[in-house]
Order: structure tokens, then sequence, then C-alpha cells
């Protein structure tokens, strides 16, 4: 057979996902009727119909299964699905129930379960654990997977040290491509799961990497230094997570090398936690705009509502300083009423405006969009938008109270107010954050907070006060 007339086939089929209709909707979500059906084999003891049920599914939709499970029920579940609920299932689990399921498990257990692991989802499910508890599950581990988990722990959470993985494949830079292959099959005990090879100069510092394709590709006596690509992005270890994806995005990495301060490589990430990264990361930022803590259905009822009652209460404190503005301005209301009715709209389309400007600039902070160098260029676009938008929305609202209030002067007065305070909304929306961010604090989380005080408060304040000073209320 010449080899021309050879087919290329992958070396392994890829993993089987149900796609039975009675099992998955079109968004390959679990059919309620479906988990319905394995709680109700589990309640009624048939475990192996249980069993029959799920075995098939993919671990993610497992662990779907068990979120989806009432917190009473899951032990149970998880009892009768043994042997396929296992370490891939939990690395899939949603933190909070993940927690849960952990707690009721013997140190051993969670020793055998995160030793089965990447070193990165076994440090994802030993961080969580009361110390008492994390020094019980360290002591049942094996040596190496003790010792790279105790090393992960001494780095801050949610940075490069805890998502690295230790296991990869590292050369020298003077072997062949035929010592690296032969190394790669020798049996032994190397990584499961990489997509390029690291080359390493006699110091442990990476000095160029191999993709698997370009070695499987080059004659076995070509000396890897001449085929590896010397440019890299290296990691630092405690790089925080959002730069890390951003490096990732930015450079359309698939994997890339983490260095410790002095140059040695320690670990690498692969693209495929970067994902959850970027999701977790793009979630965390709405949700610290909105002051609604961990947003997660999961997350245990106190905790939830430790993070949302704070940031009510700090916008009951910013609500009683526009309260304060009105007050002010309470003879003016009490002698013309209508306007009570129309500066709510002022103060709220400013607001609007406001958050409008607000999530822009916070997106653009978080991805390196907006940085010292360009942001008063980015200050002088939103001041131009609110100008627009500013004169298109004071034209309608002043021609609209003209019309049904048949008070032109009225118009006037709401239409200058609308202008003045959505261009305030503007300036407040992209100043905040920059200022809160130049301060070392996360924009995200109190930024919304000072805005609405900025709207509300600056829209009742200039339209009561040009009202006042027109004569409208004398």
């Amino acid at each position: 057979m010449s080899d021309s007339d050879i087919i290329a086939t992958p070396l392994h089929e890829p993993e089987t996902q149900v796609e039975n209709d009675a099992v998955m909707d079109e968004e390959d979500r679990l059919r309620p009727r479906f988990v319905r059906e394995v709680l109700d084999a589990v309640a009624d003891g048939d475990d192996e119909e249980a069993r029959s049920l799920v075995a098939e599914l993919h671990p993610a939709d497992i662990a779907d299964l068990i979120e989806l499970t009432p917190a009473d029920e899951r032990g149970d579940l998880i009892q009768a699905l043994e042997g396929l609920v296992d370490a891939d299932v939990y690395a899939e689990l949603n933190e909070f129930v993940r927690e849960d399921v952990i707690d009721e498990m013997e140190p051993q257990q969670v020793a055998d379960l995160a030793a089965q692991l990447d070193t990165d989802d076994a440090v994802a499910i030993i961080e969580d654990l009361e110390e008492d508890e994390q020094r019980a599950v360290l002591r049942a581990m094996e040596p190496y997977d003790r010792a790279a988990v105790e090393e992960a722990l001494t780095y801050p959470e949610e940075t490069a040290g805890r998502l690295m993985q230790r296991d990869l494949i590292a050369v020298p830079e003077h072997w062949t491509i035929g010592q690296v292959i032969d190394y790669l099959r020798s049996g032994e005990e190397l990584a499961d799961d990489f997509w390029e090879v690291f080359v390493v100069n006699p110091q442990h510092h990476p000095v160029g990497t191999c993709k698997l394709s370009l070695i499987l590709r080059s004659p076995r006596s070509t000396p890897v230094a001449e085929v590896m690509k010397r440019k890299q992005t290296l990691i630092p270890v405690d790089l925080d997570q959002e730069e890390v994806a951003l490096k990732f995005q930015k450079y359309a990495l698939i994997s890339a090398a983490v260095v410790d301060p002095s140059g040695r490589l320690v670990g690498m990430i692969t693209v495929d936690d970067i994902v959850h990264i970027i999701q977790e990361e793009a979630g965390e930022d709405a949700l610290l705009l909105s002051g609604a803590g961990e947003g997660d259905i999961n997350e245990p009822l106190v905790d939830t509502y430790k993070a949302r009652v704070r940031w009510l209460a700090a916008n009951l404190l910013t609500a009683l300083v526009a309260a304060t503005v009105i007050r002010f301005f309470e003879h003016s209301i009490e002698r013309m009423a209508i306007l009570a009715a129309l500066m709510p709209i002022v103060a709220g389309v400013g607001g609007n405006a406001g958050t409008q400007t607000l999530a822009v600039t916070v997106r653009a902070i978080a991805t390196n969009q907006l940085t010292g160098s360009n942001h008063w260029r980015a200050v002088w676009r939103e001041i131009r938008v609110a100008l627009m938008n500013g004169l298109t929305i004071a034209v309608l609202i002043g021609v609209g109270v003209s019309l049904f209030l048949g008070s032109s002067e009225l118009g006037v007065v709401i239409a200058a107010a609308m202008l003045t305070n959505i261009v305030i909304a503007g300036l407040a929306g992209v100043l905040v954050p920059l200022g809160l961010e130049r301060a070392g604090a996360d924009p995200a989380v109190a930024s919304s907070v000072f805005v609405t005080m900025v709207t509300d408060s600056m829209g009742f304040l200039v339209f009561l006060g040009l009202a006042t000073a027109a004569g409208l209320a004398g």
C-alpha cells in the first residue's frame, strides 16, 4: 500500500455525548422528566435502573443532574450512581454544590478523589475546606500529590499559581526530535494531556516550545534547538487569573508556561481552564455592578443575604442624599406640583445613561482596552456621546412637555435639565470607575452606588434649581 492510499484517521473516537431527545432538550439541558425518572428510581431503591439511565451521560451532564437534585437527595443519588460519579464529574460541579458534597465525605475519600484530578482541580476542591479538614485530607494524600497541592495553596487565590498544572513535558534544548519522541514513549509517568513540549536550559528556565505537530513531522535527527519556537508568552506565577485570561485571548494561546520569580518553569496553564475563567470573570463583573454577590442560585442563603443587603443599605444612604436635595426645594414643589411628577424622569433617564457608560467603562478596564495611555480620549468620547444623547432626549422631553402641559417655559427647563444631567451621568460613568481603579479599588464593586448618587442628586438639583430660578414655582 502506498502512502497516497493511506487515509488519515483520528487516533481515537471522541467521547460520545447523549443526544436522545428524551434526555436533552434543544439547548443541551437535561429535561425535567428525565431528571424525575432518575430521582424516582433512586427513591424506589432501584439503583441499577438509575445507573442505566445515566450511564451514557457526559461527566458535565452528570454534574448538571446532581446540581438539579434537591440538596437533601444528592447524597442518595451519588451513592446510587457509584462508579459513574468519578473525578471528572466532581471537576465539573458547581463550587457550592461540590463543597456541600465534599463536606459529607471522609478525608481519605477526598484524598483519593484529589489524586485522580489535575493539580488545579484538586486545589479547587481542597482550598474550600476548613483548616483542620484540609490538614486531614493532605495527610491522607500520597507525598507527591500532597507536595503539589501544598505548594499551590501557598499562592494567593485567583492567581496563576492556583490555576496551573504541575504535570508537563519539558526537555533540554540539546536533544534531537528523536530523543523527544523516545522520551514521550518511554512509559514513564508523564502528563496525560499536553499540546506542546517546553524546552528548558540547564537552569530549568523555558527557552522555547515545540508543538506536537512539529515534533511528529520533523526528522528524528533534527536538533530541537533548530525547530523550536523561541518566542513564547510566559505567565508569572503570581499573575491574577483575569490577566492570564487576557493574555490567552490576546495571543491566541493553547497553553503557556508558568514561571516563578527566578524564571524557573514550575507549571503550565491550558486553554480549557481559561474558558472557565473568562466565563467566571465576565459574570463576576456584571454581578458586582448590581451588588448581587456571587449571583449563584446554589450559594447559601445567608451568604446571598449578606452580599446583597450591604449594597442595598449603601443605596439607601445615597438615596437620602437625593432626598436632602429635594427638601431644599419643597416650597417650589408645593407651589407647582407638576415638578414632583417630572423630576423622577430627569433622574431616571440620567441614571440609565450613567449605567450605560459605566458598563462600557468597567468592561474596557477589565479587558485592558482602557489604560493610562488612552483614558482622556475615552473621557472625551463619552462627553461627545452624552452630548448627542442629551440633545436628542432633551428635544423630545421639551417638546412633549410643552405640547401636553401647555408650558413652553417648563419644556425649556426640563430640556436643559435633561441635557445637563445626561452629560453629568456620562462623566460620572467614566470618571468614577477610572478613579476607583487608580485608587486600587475594584471599579466593578462600588461604581454603581456612586454613579446612582450623582445622577439622582444632580438630576433633582438641576431640574428644581432651574425651575425655581425661572420663577415657575414663584
